[in-house]
């Protein structure tokens, strides 16, 4: 029965490919595949289980056969194992990407086209020549594949992306002092608003926040859930609660050292742990909530799209929760309507707009006319 196996090709490109001998390859093994018109080179990066899990979850996976619960079989086949000398060949193909990466620069500030070449890749075999680019705005490139068709004589294939894929491409070191996680492990690059950001009460300053490619950086996405779930433990900032020293205010919550800063009336401040809090005031954390799901945040960025900023708003505190127990049995009016709003938001943001786009129309005449 065939295998299936993750390739790794230059850029972080990767690829699934069925093999077809009874023994998978060995795990970085070089590869030759089978590849549009030809044959490419790469190295093996997953197989087995390993590989079926990937499969299902990346981007660039095979999903599921219709009707089962096992990965498609790729479009493609593995070839063999590499030798010693298409290994040499494949280490020349980066120096001749470089200088055709150079080369086409050249052609498109001669033709003034609003585009940046980002990279190019070679296949294996020579016989096609990606380019990679990035833009602001739409390019006719017509004129200058064929100028590059006739320059280097195969064939040419011009790919726009994004900032975010050209830094996988080109890949780096972050501010953390590692290497890019969209280049060393992040199978998808998702989108990442500000509302992750508050619920992690960092800086909303972008270059605070922000990585390499000039968007915000990619572990505020997958961070969030954590973040999100650790302050249901702890009391809402802000509210106050009876303590051994009297009425006491939430100022702030720590929740790696699991910590409760807190200030009295006088304006004296002290800081307790979490467990010593509870055991003063008796706080018990609500249950743990499901983290925010894909879907809200989604709702999110459709409402940002928008420019719809109080169902924004609105949407943020609901999928961000608050921690800590009412302090009577009657709910306080600012909370209920909290807990009222998501449920009509989308309903309040529509007639907010039929009143805007309406005006005076079929309305009375005024008073006095």
């Amino acid at each position: 029965m065939p295998h299936l196996i993750e390739v790794a090709f230059p850029g972080n490109r990767k690829e699934f490919f069925e093999w077809p001998e009874p023994e998978p390859p060995p795990l970085k093994a070089p590869i030759i595949v089978d590849a549009d018109r030809g044959e490419d080179f790469g190295y093996v990066h997953a197989i087995g289980e390993l590989a079926e899990k990937r499969s299902r979850g990346c981007a660039h996976g095979c999903g599921y056969s219709p009707g089962t619960n096992e990965p498609a079989a790729p479009a493609r086949r593995a070839l063999r194992i590499a030798n010693d000398a298409d290994v040499r060949q494949a280490g020349s193909m980066k120096k001749l990407g470089a200088d055709a990466r150079r080369q086409a620069a050249e052609k498109v500030k001669g033709a003034g086209l609003q585009m940046k070449i980002s990279d190019a890749e070679w296949q294996w075999d020579r016989r096609k020549l990606t380019l990679y680019f990035t833009a602001e705005k739409r390019v006719d490139f017509r004129n200058l594949v064929r100028d590059l068709a006739s320059l280097f004589k195969t064939r040419i294939e011009l790919k726009q992306i994004g900032v975010r894929d050209e830094a996988k491409r080109l890949d780096g070191i972050g501010r953390c002092g590692r290497q890019y996680c969209s280049a060393s492990w992040l199978p998808e690059l998702r989108p990442v608003n500000l509302g992750v950001a508050k619920d992690q009460r960092l800086s909303l300053n972008p270059s605070q926040i922000s990585g390499a490619c000039g968007r915000l950086m990619c572990c505020l996405r997958y961070e969030h859930e954590m973040y999100v779930t650790a302050r249901k433990r702890f009391p809402k900032e802000g509210r106050v609660f009876t303590t051994s020293k009297g009425e006491e205010k939430v100022m702030a919550n720590d929740i790696f050292q699991e910590r409760v800063t807190l200030r009295a009336v006088d304006g004296e401040q002290r800081v307790l742990s979490l467990a010593q809090f509870s055991l003063e005031t008796g706080f018990v954390p609500p249950a743990a909530a499901a983290p925010p799901t894909d879907t809200a945040t989604e709702t999110i960025e459709t409402a940002e799209l928008a420019g719809d900023l109080a169902l924004v708003d609105e949407l943020i505190a609901e999928e961000s929760g608050s921690g800590g127990p009412a302090e009577s049995d009657e709910p306080e009016s600012g909370a209920l309507r909290r807990t009222e709003a998501p449920q009509d938001a989308a309903q309040a943001a529509r007639r907010r707009r039929r009143g805007r786009r309406g005006g005076r129309k079929n309305r009375g005449p005024k008073q006095g006319d």
